[in-house]
């Protein structure tokens, strides 16, 4: 079966992954722009794959597989190069990626039960502040100068503090929502047979 095209975006953003890495880890001549732009279209086609999926009402399983796993392999695969590349602490990482990963395994559970969990305010926040800490961190040697700080911190500091707070308090609204959610798929209510969303 033939992908259509949200989905298509979404496997094409899939394999931007190891392209970003590439450019990210390698020393090449400004290997760092290159990284930024491939970011840019990448998060980018993240919203125009979810756009054409509910315009063309083509929302399917695989959709909702691959549109999170290209975001979090996104997410995941630039964290782990910054800490390969000494510009980020490991643990800052490890939160981020072990948020995702407990999220997902929510999904999980939820829709077995056939619970729909959607897509929060917090969720979308933390996509966009995880997407500018990023670009700050591939930015920052090249166009951030060290003496740029605001009360002793660099700029990019702060969007990695906000990025880790909204990481948290997403992840802790998702449990707490899914809670009473999943307590009435055990008990047969709050079930829809419909794809559960899959942002955040």
């Amino acid at each position: 079966m033939r992908p259509n095209l949200p989905n298509s975006i979404s496997l094409i953003r899939v394999l931007m992954v190891p392209i970003l890495m590439v450019f990210m880890l390698v020393d090449v001549p400004a290997g760092d722009v290159i990284a930024l732009i491939v970011l840019v279209l990448a998060a980018g086609s993240d919203s125009l794959d979810g756009y054409i999926a509910r315009r063309r009402r083509q929302t399917t399983v695989m959709g909702v597989f691959l549109d999170p796993l290209a975001d979090k392999l996104l997410v995941t695969a630039a964290l782990v190069s910054m800490v390969a590349l000494g510009g980020l602490s490991a643990w800052v990482a490890m939160v981020v990626i072990a948020r995702e990963l407990a999220v997902s395994g929510l999904r999980l559970v939820a829709a077995v039960q056939n619970v729909v969990i959607a897509a929060s305010t917090w969720g979308k926040a933390k996509t966009a502040s995880q997407m500018l800490a990023i670009a700050a961190l591939i930015v920052e040697p090249r166009w951030l100068k060290p003496e740029w700080t605001l009360w002793g911190h660099r700029v990019a500091w702060y969007l990695v503090m906000l990025m880790l707070v909204l990481t948290v308090v997403s992840g802790i609204d998702y449990f707490v929502r899914a809670r009473h959610q999943l307590r009435g798929g055990l008990a047969g209510g709050n079930r829809q047979g419909r794809v559960p969303p899959a942002e955040g």
